[in-house]
């Protein structure tokens, strides 16, 4: 076992905190991350609080997990040492039910092994993720990076970037289709992103006027403010397909009545409490309300390799981890502009 530097959550008020845990040697079909860059997924905030469900203490969370490869298996094919590699939302499944041999692991039916907060498939080892030195992964569950790419912009990807990309891609967003965007984050601004360079026209909306400038840089052609009155009187019926990333309680039927007949309004963000729709806002124009949970592993590398080519990255701030609390604070207030990262270098300055 390796002795591994982390940052922690030990209880659902208390502040993450320094903590060492252990990882494991190498086995023959797994590599060893030395962990560069881990970015900061308002997953991970609703995990350490809780509001989830309940959460094992102590928990390490990240699942947005970037770095080079310093040790592989006997029976390593895919990566070589000095590689780049990637570990997304989960490290593991079973292979073998209907959805793995889909290529959808995300959905495994006999057990998904999450990042964090899970157990590993045995179900006794607890997980734990990227705010941490380096992780131990099956090769299969690795995702390759090119060597050309900024990291630190690159690790918010494994999550926000996939989130966004695989609902978009699914739904078969192309040049000349209308695309909503519901909130401006670390979501949405890679939504915007991505619509933007498969061609969409996009729109996003948003509560906050002051992101108007940075939406139309990120690529949009129209800024709806949301919360003003009559705002969405304009956009009746107009949209093929509305990605809704807001992780707040709200009420999806505008969004749905802003829809053409057959449209799409896919959630991707998860709030706590329930929201609210109207049933005839689904009925009157077929309307379809569903939701998207992350990739799995073909389509995350097809994701990034997507990026790579249309130069897609996250809009990031690189912090150190000394500096976790304080952004889960600014996270939650809306005060990053769109991802933080952290520098994990910095975990060997803690004490």
């Amino acid at each position: 076992m390796i002795p591994t530097r982390a940052y922690a959550a030990f209880s659902s008020e208390a502040p993450l905190a320094p903590h060492v845990i252990q990882r494991r040697t190498p086995a023959p079909d797994e590599i060893l991350i030395e962990i560069l860059y881990s970015g900061i997924c308002h997953s991970d905030i609703h995990t350490v609080r809780s509001e989830w469900g309940p959460t094992q203490y102590p928990c390490v969370p990240g699942h947005e997990i970037v770095g080079r490869v310093v040790e592989i298996g006997k029976r390593v094919k895919r990566f070589k040492v000095g590689d780049h590699a990637g570990v997304g939302c989960f490290v593991d499944s079973c292979g073998k039910c209907t959805e793995c041999r889909s290529d959808e692991e995300q959905y495994c039916t006999v057990h998904a092994a999450f990042t964090y907060n899970s157990l590993e498939r045995d179900l006794k080892t607890p997980t734990y993720g990227g705010y941490s030195e380096r992780i131990t992964v099956r090769e299969r569950y690795a995702l390759k990076i090119k060597k050309s790419l900024p990291l630190e912009k690159v690790a918010p990807l494994l999550c926000a970037g996939i989130t966004t990309y695989s609902p978009l891609k699914r739904y078969g967003i192309r040049k000349g289709m209308k695309v909503g965007i519901v909130g401006l984050g670390g979501l949405g601004h890679m939504g915007v992103k991505l619509a933007r360079a498969m061609g969409a026209e996009v729109t996003v909306f948003s509560t906050s006027p002051g992101k108007e400038k940075d939406a139309k840089r990120l690529g949009a052609r129209h800024f709806i403010l949301s919360n003003r009155p009559n705002a969405f009187e304009p956009v009746q019926g107009r949209f093929d397909f509305i990605l809704d990333t807001v992780s707040a309680k709200h009420d999806f039927t505008p969004y749905l009545e802003s829809l053409k007949k057959d449209g799409t309004l896919v959630l991707v963000g998860a709030a706590p409490d329930p929201s609210e729709v109207q049933a005839f806002s689904l009925i009157f124009g077929r309307k379809r309300l569903t939701g998207s949970l992350i990739g799995g592993i073909r389509e995350t590398q097809e994701m990034l390799d997507f990026c790579a080519r249309k130069n897609v990255l996250s809009e990031v701030e690189v912090i150190p981890a000394s500096m976790i609390n304080a952004a889960y604070e600014r996270t939650l207030k809306g005060e990053v502009r769109y991802r933080f990262v952290i520098d994990t270098s910095t975990l060997r300055d803690l004490k």
